[in-house]
C-alpha cells in the first residue's frame, strides 16, 4: 500500500486540529469528530493542550484512504513553537497549509510557508471556516498569490460561502482557470491552451503532480472542518496529486524528530528513509555508540502497534535507543536534518512548595531530554534551575507539564536576554600545591585561548596524559567545562581552547599496615575542585567579551506604514539589508538584537493596522556595544576569590 506522511501545518486557530479530526471521521478512524473547544481531539493529548485549545507538541496518527495510507502530523500553530514545526516538517513528504477564508493569511502562516519552502515539501492549501460569516475565498486566494509568492491553483468551489449551508464541488481538471494557471508553469499545456485546442485531463494531472513536487503550483481547496464541507474533496486531491513516500533498499537511515514518554517508559520517533529496521538490531546515532533496539512500534490506523520491524517510509516509537531530537541513523537526506538555534531567552525556575525542590530538577531534567529546545542548567549546590527559553509561551507549557505529569507546581523569576562570553586574548594561570592557601593535594596549570566563532569549548591535556593518571585528566576537564558555565560577567563562556600545561599530584600511599588514605593522597576530586580557581584567574588575564544574541528578521509591510516602521526599527539598532516590493508590500529583511525583538512585535500591529507579518530566526552572537556590559547573577561560590572558594568547597 501507497503511503505519504502529511503535516497539517496552519497559524494558530486557523482549524488545523480540527480538519485533522474530520479528516480520521472521513476515514472512519473515529465514530465521530473530536472538539477542540470541548477537549475531545485525538491528537491533542496534553492536558495543557486540551485546556486551551492549541496544539504544543507535534501528534502523530494514521488514517487509510482507498489505496493509500496517510500518516498525519499535528503540528503547533503558536509562533514560540516554530521550532517544533521545522523538525517536524522535516520527515515529511507533503504538507497541507490550513488558512482560514475569514482572517485570511496572517503572520505565522507566512513563516510556515518559508519553512515549507526552505524544506522543500510539497504543500497543498486548505481554506477553511468557508461556513463562517466574512469568509471570502478569492480574497484569501488573492493573499496567497500575493503574501506567500505561491501559484494557487483553486480546485474546489464553494457555493453560499458565509454561511452555514456552505457547498462545495470539485473543479474539473479542464477547467479553464485550472488549465490557464498550470499554463504558466508547464510548456505542453501552454502550447495547446494558447493554439485553443483541448488539453487532456491526464495532461493537467501530470503538471500539477509535476509542479506540487517542485514547489511551482500550489493546489487550493476550500471547505470547513466543521461541518465537513470540502473535506471529501481534499481527501481526493491529497490521493491524487501528492507524491508518495518511497520504500528504498538501502543502507538504513532515519531521522529522530520526536521523544516522549508512555506508561512504559522513554521512547524515541523515528521516520526512517531507507533499510529496515527490526528489533535486536544494533544502531548507531550520531554521536553516540551503538545501542539495541527493544521494541518498535508503528503508526498505522489501528493506533501505534507493536511491530518486529519498520520499513523505509514509515514513521515508528523505538525503544532502547536513548537518542535525541534531531539525531539520525545513517545519513539520511540533507534537507531531512535540522539544526536547531540557541535559546535567547533565560529565566530562574523555583517550585512554590520547596519541599519540592529534588522533584522539581528530577521532572526539568526528564522534560530536557525530550525536547532540545530547553536548555537546563541545574545548580545543586545553589539548589537553582536557570532555563533558557524561546517564547513566553513555552514558561506556560512548562509549568503546565511540571504540575500535570509530576505534581510540581513551579514560577519563573528573573527573566533576561540570554548572553555569552568569548575569550578576548590568551591567559595562563596555575596554583601550586601547598601554596597561597592550597588545600587540595593537586597543582594545576591552564592555558585559556581564544578560538574561531562556533568552535565551542575544546579541552587539550597538553603533555599531561604521560605524567599524570586519565582520571585526574578527566577530572580537570569536568573542572574546567563547570567553570566555563559562568565566564567573568556569569554568562556561559565559550568559543575557546583550554591546555593543561603542568600538574603535580601524590600517589595512592598509605600508612604502616594500613589501607589507602585519602588525606595523604590525591583524588579526582582534588583536580576537579581546583581547576575552576585556575580557569577564573586565567580567564581574568586573556579578559572576555559579552556577547548578545542578534535575530535575522524579515518583515512585510503596507507600503503607506514603511516610513514609520524603519524609523522604529533604526531607534532599535536595527540593521537592514535588504528590501523587496512584492504584490503591493515591501519586505524587509535585516538584523535586530534579540532583546529588541519583543518592542517591534508590541509596537508593529499599531503601526500598520495588523497588517505586518514578522518572522524571526537567531542569527548570531555580537559583542555587546554600551559602556557596561550586562551581567547575570553569579550562582554557588566564585572561584575567582580563591579564599572563599576553598572554604566553600573544602577538601
Amino acid at each position: 500500500m501507497a503511503l505519504v506522511n502529511l503535516g497539517i501545518v496552519a497559524h494558530v486557530d486557523a482549524g488545523k486540529t480540527s480538519l485533522t479530526e474530520r479528516l480520521l471521521y472521513e476515514a472512519g478512524a473515529v465514530s465521530r469528530p473530536g472538539s477542540v473547544d470541548a477537549g475531545t481531539t485525538r491528537t491533542d493529548s496534553m492536558e495543557l493542550e486540551r485546556r486551551r485549545g492549541i496544539t504544543i507538541r507535534a501528534a502523530v496518527t494514521s488514517i487509510t484512504i482507498g489505496d493509500l495510507r496517510i500518516n498525519l502530523l499535528d503540528t503547533p500553530g503558536h509562533p514560540d513553537f516554530i521550532a517544533e514545526v521545522e523538525r517536524s516538517l522535516a520527515v515529511l513528504d507533503a504538507a497541507v497549509l490550513v488558512v482560514s477564508s475569514v482572517e485570511g493569511v496572517q503572520p505565522q502562516t507566512v513563516a510556515i510557508w518559508r519553512a515549507l519552502r526552505r524544506i522543500g515539501v510539497p504543500t497543498v492549501v486548505f481554506l477553511n471556516k468557508v461556513d463562517r460569516r466574512g469568509a471570502d475565498v478569492d480574497r484569501v486566494v488573492g493573499q496567497v498569490r500575493q503574501r506567500l509568492g505561491a501559484r494557487p491553483v483553486l480546485l474546489t468551489a464553494v457555493a453560499g460561502q458565509g454561511g452555514a449551508e456552505a457547498r462545495v464541488r470539485a473543479v474539473g481538471l479542464d477547467a479553464e482557470p485550472v488549465v490557464e494557471a498550470v499554463a504558466e508553469v508547464d510548456d505542453p499545456v501552454a502550447a495547446r491552451w494558447l493554439a485553443n485546442e483541448p488539453v487532456r485531463v491526464r495532461d493537467v494531472r501530470r503538471a500539477i503532480r509535476s509542479g506540487v513536487r517542485r514547489a511551482e503550483l500550489t493546489p487550493v481547496a476550500c471547505g470547513s472542518a466543521i461541518t465537513g464541507a470540502g473535506v471529501r474533496q481534499l481527501c481526493h486531491l491529497l490521493a491524487d496529486l501528492l507524491p508518495r513516500g518511497a520504500e528504498r533498499d538501502g543502507p538504513l537511515a532515519g531521522t529522530v524528530f520526536a521523544v516522549d514518554r508512555d506508561g512504559h517508559g522513554r521512547r524515541a520517533w523515528l521516520r526512517l528513509w531507507s533499510g529496515r529496521l527490526q528489533v535486536r538490531d544494533r544502531v548507531q546515532l550520531a554521536g553516540s555508540r551503538p545501542q539495541t533496539v527493544t521494541q518498535i512500534a508503528v503508526i498505522e490506523p489501528d493506533g501505534v502497534l507493536v511491530r518486529p520491524s519498520v520499513s523505509a517510509g514509515q514513521i515508528a516509537a523505538v525503544r532502547g535507543v536513548s537518542a535525541r531530537i534531531g539525531q539520525h541513523i545513517g545519513d539520511p537526506p540533507r534537507r531531512h536534518v535540522y539544526r536547531f538555534p540557541p535559546p535567547t531567552r533565560q529565566a530562574v525556575v523555583e517550585p512554590v512548595d520547596p519541599e519540592q525542590r529534588l522533584a522539581m530538577f528530577a521532572g526539568l531534567a526528564e522534560l530536557a531530554d525530550e525536547d532540545p529546545l530547553v536548555d537546563l542548567r541545574l545548580d545543586e549546590r545553589e539548589a537553582e534551575a536557570v532555563i533558557r527559553l524561546h517564547g513566553e509561551v513555552q514558561k506556560e507549557v512548562l509549568a503546565a507539564l511540571m504540575a500535570d505529569r509530576y505534581g510540581v507546581r513551579v514560577r519563573f523569576s528573573g527573566t533576561s536576554t540570554a548572553c555569552i562570553e568569548r575569550v578576548a586574548g590568551t591567559g595562563t594561570a596555575e596554583e601550586r600545591a601547598n601554596e597561597r592557601g592550597n588545600p587540595y593535594l593537586a597543582g594545576l596549570g591552564l592555558r585559556i585561548e581564544a578560538a574561531p566563532v562556533g568552535h565551542g569549548i575544546e579541552f587539550r591535556p597538553g603533555v599531561e596524559p604521560g605524567r599524570l593518571p586519565p582520571a585526574f585528566v578527566a577530572a580537570t576537564e569536568e573542572g574546567v567545562r563547570a567553570a566555563l558555565r559562568q565566564g567573568r560577567y556569569g554568562w556561559p563562556v565559550t568559543d575557546c581552547t583550554v591546555t593543561m600545561t603542568a600538574s603535580r599530584y601524590w600517589p595512592r600511599q598509605s600508612s604502616s599496615h594500613q589501607k589507602f588514605a585519602k588525606s595523604m593522597s590525591s583524588v579526582a576530586a582534588d583536580f576537579r575542585n581546583l581547576a575552576p580557581v585556575v580557569v577564573a584567574a586565567a580567564l581574568r588575564r586573556a579578559g572576555t567579551r559579552v556577547c548578545q544574541p542578534v535575530e535575522r528578521f524579515d518583515v512585510n509591510l503596507p507600503q503607506r506604514a514603511v516610513e514609520t516602521v524603519m524609523a522604529l526599527l533604526g531607534r532599535l539598532g536595527a540593521v537592514v539589508h535588504d528590501t523587496t516590493l512584492a504584490g503591493g508590500y515591501l519586505e524587509v529583511s535585516g538584523t535586530l538584537p534579540s532583546a529588541r525583538v519583543p518592542q517591534v512585535v508590541a509596537a508593529l500591529p499599531d503601526l500598520t493596522g495588523g497588517e505586518a507579518v514578522l518572522s524571526t530566526t537567531f542569527d548570531h552572537y555580537a559583542p555587546v556595544t554600551a559602556e557596561e556590559s550586562p551581567t547575570a547573577p553569579r550562582r554557588g561560590p566564585d572561584p575567582g576569590d580563591r579564599e572563599a572558594w576553598f572554604r566553600a568547597v573544602p577538601r
